[in-house]
């Protein structure tokens, strides 16, 4: 990769990490709003369940369509074929948006079965508002498919700006229906703000459109040489989608009978955990995937296999102090997130869980993450959805017994359990097929991370120990400290190691002050 290319992608990766990192807070803002007026309830639990229904329309035809979009395109812009890109484009969204108005109208009219299935523990009223929210979270399923095709049609194009301020429109139309609404309205204002808020980001992605001069017309030419090349991807893809909408639906179908909260508590756990990974990984991954896409060609695999070590590498640097604070002060951070309103000590204490069990993850969904995107550049989708696979069985049979055994902490367990050997079977299938990844420097960075993690993690856990830790402000005073802690002892483990992702880190922060100067 060339450093133009290289300063490129760090500039696009700053600016989407700021515009992420912000439609994150607002919507940690929303997720606190929703707690202080619903708390770690029923209700929410239902609305939870309503959009897993959503999710599944969306997972089995949108995430596909829109992961295998990228390389195509990415590589008709590269050699100048702009005309063909837009074509391919056009076709999806049509194919697409077809697939998924039929099988949300199968869905709206199936909404009790699905429920009924999907939350076998509901009692009778809890599965009546899951149905209504339901049927009308579905609305929203064209907007979001929509959504997300545009914003990887203008990220093949380099064009990342309107992709990242996506969440900001929705998650303050959020926030206003609730707060305006919710004491009127009840329960079901969620599913209507989630509707109209879809609607909203939908717009926003239209500025991107006009930026690449594309029209949205509708076309069906299913010959078209890039959607022929999507459609070999997406089967693969499909069945990705599909696996992970799985997981997530048999963890509430096991936490529907688990008691009041379990589900809701699981999710806001999640939230927090997955923050970071969204913010500094996931923004990172995207504006690196069209250049993955054009190295993914076998002349210049090495180039492929140096830029996705590099990358691994500052990932799990920049990630494991991460999983140690949210580890460590679990509780802290849960009370000055969600401590407020009906978010009671019931609520604190599962949600607190939650976040400790499920933060071993984090590194597991960073390393999948840039490691998937490799395997699609290079034509490969088979093996993403074969690690998959086998993360659902160890998700599912977690589920079934530690799940109904442990409640919170069982289910967190096993979706960690099952994100971390994904990754680690993913990783060594792409280093031995496609020789993408050099793993032995990435064994060596992981060792040196695991024992600054094992050094920070004690020393935080000491410090806490000592400090209050009830109500908003000792929490924030606990976080800083603690935190605190466990960076300085984190950095100082690496450099005693001479950990060299320390230098590409140091690297990428340069490309971005030069840019800045």
């Amino acid at each position: 990769m060339t450093p133009s290319r290289r300063a490129k992608i760090v500039r696009s990766s700053a600016l989407l990490v700021i515009l992420t990192a912000i439609s994150q807070v607002l919507g940690f803002g929303r997720d606190a709003v929703m707690a202080a007026v619903f708390g770690a309830s029923s209700s929410v639990d239902a609305f939870l369940v309503a959009q897993g229904v959503m999710n599944v329309v969306l997972g089995l035809v949108s995430g596909a369509m829109a992961k295998s979009l990228v390389p195509p395109v990415a590589r008709a812009v590269d050699e100048g074929r702009h005309r063909d890109g837009q074509r391919t484009i056009q076709v999806t969204l049509t194919v697409t948006l077809t697939i998924l108005t039929t099988a949300s109208l199968v869905m709206f009219v199936a909404a009790g079965p699905v429920v009924n299935v999907l939350a076998p523990g509901f009692d009778g009223p809890t599965e009546q508002v899951a149905v209504t929210m339901t049927r009308i979270v579905l609305v929203a399923t064209i907007f979001v498919s929509g959504t997300n095709l545009l914003a990887g049609a203008a990220q093949a194009h380099d064009r990342f700006f309107w992709a990242g301020i996506q969440g900001v429109p929705f998650n303050l139309v959020m926030i206003a229906m609730i707060t305006f609404f919710g004491a009127t309205w009840g329960v079901e204002v969620l599913a209507i703000g989630f509707v109209v808020g879809s609607a909203v980001r939908f717009l926003f992605q239209l500025p991107a459109v006009h930026g690449i001069g594309m029209r949205l017309r509708p076309s069906f030419r299913i010959r078209d040489p890039g959607f022929v090349e999507m459609v070999r991807m997406v089967p693969p893809l499909l069945v990705g989608s599909a696996i992970a909408n799985v997981n997530t639906m048999v963890d509430r179908a096991v936490g529907s009978a688990q008691g009041e909260g379990t589900i809701s508590s699981l999710s806001y756990g999640w939230r927090v955990v997955t923050l970071a990974e969204v913010v500094l990984v996931t923004t990172f991954a995207t504006t690196l995937f069209p250049a993955f896409s054009v190295l993914g060609r076998p002349e210049r695999r090495r180039e492929l296999r140096a830029a996705t070590g590099r990358v691994l590498g500052v990932v799990l640097v920049v990630m494991a102090p991460v999983v140690v604070v949210l580890a460590v002060t679990a509780k802290p951070i849960v009370l000055f997130l969600f401590g407020r309103g009906n978010f009671d000590a019931q609520a604190v204490r599962l949600t607190a869980l939650a976040v400790a069990v499920y933060s071993v993850a984090l590194i597991g969904l960073a390393v999948r993450e840039v490691v998937a995107r490799a395997c699609l550049a290079v034509g490969d989708s088979r093996v993403p959805v074969l690690t998959a696979f086998g993360a659902m069985a160890v998700n599912v049979i977690g589920d079934l017994t530690i799940g109904v055994r442990f409640g919170v902490a069982g289910l967190a367990a096993s979706t960690s359990t099952s994100v971390c050997l994904a990754s680690l079977v993913l990783t060594v299938l792409a280093a031995r097929r496609h020789q993408a990844i050099a793993l032995r420097p990435l064994v060596r960075t992981l060792l040196a991370v695991l024992v600054a993690s094992a050094v920070s993690g004690v020393s935080g856990w000491a410090v806490l120990r000592v400090l209050p830790t009830d109500g908003a402000w000792h929490a924030i005073l606990a976080l800083g400290t603690v935190g605190t802690v466990c960076l300085l002892g984190y950095g100082a483990v690496l450099v005693v190691f001479r950990v060299s992702a320390l230098s590409d880190l140091r690297e990428a922060l340069n490309d971005l002050r030069s840019r800045r100067t």
